[in-house]
């Protein structure tokens, strides 16, 4: 790789990164609308300045001809995270972890599983780091360091959005319980958590070589977990 291809590359990477500083700072804290709009538009902002500056669709996983392994791992994936949070929220002791206030309503939970969680969350947070930010970093990384770089990004990227864990959830407080060293272990616990669904999501990028899985395990843990929360609130 020439010197000035790689100085190229890494100019990527420094303004992708910018880019996902700047999107979430707008999406908490720019007010309601900027904060309802900015994820989504800027994730389609950052996907097509990428493919201006020369990153291929199928380096951002887009790509349709590797869309057969995505299925495969796809059903794989659902069916995994399903048993896996309806044993969470039968068992009585792990069921106060789902109790979420967001989604003490069963209308709310269905409502953020099909529309807010794909929409504001899934779709666009997987184009700007399983797809932009992972393809941008293979450029010049290896893959373990891309996996590394990636899922660490995508947990600082939770901090602003796990600030208020401990006082929302009420499995959470009686854990760690309330105020601000609650808080810091909440933020804490969200960044590691978030680092490590970001590992395994950008692993299975790589496996599948497109996003579909990547999106389809993060829309199914998400949305699982706002139902789940609702059904836990039912079984009180």
């Amino acid at each position: 790789m020439s010197q000035a291809r790689n100085h190229r590359d890494w100019a990527i990477v420094g303004v992708v990164v910018a880019a996902l500083i700047t999107v979430n700072a707008l999406a908490h804290f720019a007010g309601h609308w900027p904060g309802l709009l900015a994820v989504p538009v800027g994730a389609v902002a950052v996907v097509l300045l990428a493919r201006m500056r020369g990153l291929a669709w199928s380096e951002m996983g887009i790509s349709s001809s590797e869309l057969k392994y995505g299925f495969r791992w796809s059903a794989i994936v659902v069916v995994a995270v399903v048993v896996v949070v309806g044993a969470g929220v039968a068992i009585p002791w792990t069921r106060t972890f789902f109790l979420n206030d967001r989604y003490s309503s069963a209308r709310d939970a269905l409502l953020a599983a099909l529309v807010w969680i794909p929409v504001q969350t899934v779709l666009p947070e997987e184009l700007l780091f399983r797809g932009v930010l992972q393809g941008s970093l293979r450029r010049v990384m290896s893959r373990w360091l891309t996996l590394i770089a990636g899922a660490a990004l995508f947990g600082l990227w939770h901090i602003a959005s796990s600030l208020g864990l401990s006082a929302g959830n009420a499995g959470v407080t009686d854990a760690i319980g309330a105020g601000v060293g609650a808080a810091v272990a909440g933020v804490v616990g969200a960044v590691v958590a978030t680092s490590a669904a970001g590992w395994i999501l950008g692993w299975l990028r790589f496996r599948t070589a497109n996003l579909l899985a990547p999106i389809v395990l993060h829309w199914t843990l998400n949305a699982s977990g706002a139902l789940g929360a609702a059904l836990a609130w039912q079984l009180l």
